[in-house]
């Protein structure tokens, strides 16, 4: 059941998806971190962050939508409070970082050097806004993506480039993440819509609008995820939304990637990730698969039969 990532090594294919499983070592109660593959843990800013106005989260048919604004204490603060709960939990721990600006970025990686012997990589998240080109996101362009990637090195751990589908080619912006220094790429994050209360007339978040998540998305990850693998074979792509069972992840696999991420699935069900790990090898064995990374792009071009 282990697979590669890049130059990284896990346990596991079934990593907690970032901003899903807290700051620290929330789930250490419901399952043995060391046997997950990773837990990323949530986006942090280089300083603290209050995030946006309640509400932040409704349930919707398929998953979930939501608008927390990626609330947090800053890298340092996540150093100093959580940093040691999750050591000694023996998670492989990948730091997840955003930024409003490239300089931004760029200080909260040089604020995980100093405990980059900690930490198994980082998860460079472009999938927020960019102020300095009008609020897109820096996933929506080549240039910023390659921009906050470089700007990034500092860390000195492996990187990895959390992308938006919320693009209609996503190709570039892998190609660019590449470019710019990521070992892999986590495809994909929320997509973005409004749920609106139509008694009230008012948006259901307190920000408008939010990010989709859960098995509404699945399909649109796995294209995304199979876009990126197809053109792209030699860059390793972890897959993620809407994973909810093993089958959901073999699904990734087969598309072509190498590990994925579990995320709504754990609000339901905070052993989740340790549930679908399960249900993969159970899945493996029933059908003669070895080595879960077999699975990775044995997707076929032939339509139904």
């Amino acid at each position: 059941m282990s697979v590669h990532v890049g130059s990284l090594d896990l346990v596991s294919p079934v990593m907690c998806a970032s901003g899903t499983a807290g700051h620290g070592a929330e789930l250490a109660p419901y399952m043995d971190l060391s046997l997950v593959g990773a837990v990323v843990v949530k986006s942090l800013l280089h300083g603290p962050w209050a995030g946006n106005p309640a509400p932040r989260v409704h349930s919707v048919d398929a998953g979930m939508i939501n608008s927390v604004g990626l609330q947090g204490p800053g890298v340092q603060g996540w150093i100093d409070n959580e940093l040691d709960l999750l050591v000694a939990s023996g998670a492989s721990i990948v730091a997840s970082i955003w930024g409003r600006s490239v300089d931004e970025y760029r200080q909260a990686a040089e604020l995980l050097a100093p405990v980059a012997h900690a930490l198994t990589a980082v998860e460079v998240n472009v999938s927020c806004p960019n102020v300095e080109d009008r609020d897109r996101m820096f996933a929506h362009s080549p240039q910023s993506t390659r921009d906050v990637l470089v700007a990034t090195q500092a860390c000195n751990v492996p990187r990895w480039a959390k992308l938006s589908p919320n693009i209609m080619d996503i190709v570039p912006i892998a190609a660019a993440a590449a470019e710019g220094g990521a070992q892999a790429v986590t495809v994909a994050n929320t997509m973005i819509g409004l749920a609106i209360d139509v008694e009230k007339r008012r948006p259901r978040l307190g920000k408008g609008r939010g990010g989709l998540s859960g098995p509404a998305i699945r399909p649109i990850a796995v294209r995304a995820v199979n876009d990126v693998a197809t053109a792209l074979p030699d860059l390793p792509v972890i897959g993620c939304g809407g994973v909810v069972r093993g089958v959901d992840a073999i699904e990734f696999l087969m598309a072509g990637a190498c590990a994925v991420q579990v995320g709504t699935a754990t609000f339901a069900d905070p052993r989740a990730v340790q549930r679908i790990h399960a249900e993969i090898d159970e899945w493996c064995q029933s059908h003669n698969v070895a080595n879960v990374a077999d699975l990775t792009g044995a997707l076929t071009t032939q339509g139904p039969t």
